[in-house]
């Protein structure tokens, strides 16, 4: 405990706070590098500079107690341009895994990445010549939103192939740009004799992944967040059923730009 409190990160805290939870974690952090060093021979731990104290903690038990070297790397956190920080922590974080994050989400992610960031992350995130990134980053006005777009295809085609990246540029032009192909929307299918019988509003948000419960579902039924065929629900007890299909589907929105198209089969 003394070793703790000794640390700026836990020193800074007690003043405004500090829950058990963040107070233990520099123990399990700890711990868990060696219990890696143990088994695997790890001897390098890496991390954003916010876990410094927690790295050097680790380094500090192995040579207390294995009497052996180790060792950290920390890096500066990556931040938008307004200074959030890009994490799994953050609301609206993305997954590299296409069960997490589809591809289409993904392109979108790159797509509403703020003005001032996108020569940055075309500079970390593609493998595009800097001279190019140079010249997308001065665009200005509307112009910005091709460089946002060339961010999102490059980034997608690197993560999930550059099939899957077309179909999410051809899906965001069929929503967003009066052109493209709806089929390459994200799409569920369930079985047509559901949706003859109805399927609840809430339920239908949920289960295609909009919402993330029925819950969430509501409250942004309630601030007017949950479109059906581009018109906006107004009923947490509405029926989705096959009347409402419109060329063999029905397009849901949540939020603004979040669309996914539930198909009957």
């Amino acid at each position: 405990v003394p070793y703790m409190l000794a640390k700026d990160s836990v020193a800074s805290r007690l003043e405004s706070g500090i829950s058990y939870t963040e107070f233990s974690y520099m123990v399990l952090q700890s711990y868990d590098f060696l219990e890696l060093n143990r088994r695997y021979g790890c001897v390098l731990q890496m991390g954003g500079d916010d876990q410094w104290a927690n790295i050097i903690s680790g380094v500090d038990l192995i040579r207390r107690v294995e009497q052996k070297p180790a060792f950290g790397w920390t890096y500066p956190l990556l931040t938008t341009a307004s200074g959030k920080k890009m994490g799994k922590t953050e609301k609206g974080a993305v997954w590299l895994s296409a069960e997490k994050t589809s591809p289409y989400e993904y392109y979108q992610y790159w797509v509403n990445t703020e003005d001032g960031d996108v020569e940055k992350f075309l500079g970390l995130f593609t493998f595009l010549p800097m001279e190019e990134v140079r010249k997308l980053g001065q665009l200005q006005g509307a112009d910005i939103r091709d460089a946002k777009k060339r961010l999102a295809f490059e980034t997608t085609s690197i993560l999930h192939g550059v099939e899957e990246a077309e179909r999410a540029e051809a899906a965001a032009a069929a929503l967003f740009g009066g052109g493209g192909n709806l089929e390459e929307v994200p799409s569920t299918e369930i079985p047509q004799t559901q949706l003859q019988a109805g399927v609840g509003l809430l339920d239908a948000f949920r289960m295609v992944g909009l919402c993330k419960s029925n819950g969430e579902a509501r409250r942004m039924l309630q601030q007017g967040g949950l479109y059906v065929n581009s018109v906006a629900a107004t009923e947490a007890d509405a029926q989705l059923t096959d009347a409402d299909l419109q060329e063999g589907a029905i397009l849901l929105r949540a939020g603004k730009k979040r669309y996914h198209r539930l198909l009957a089969s």
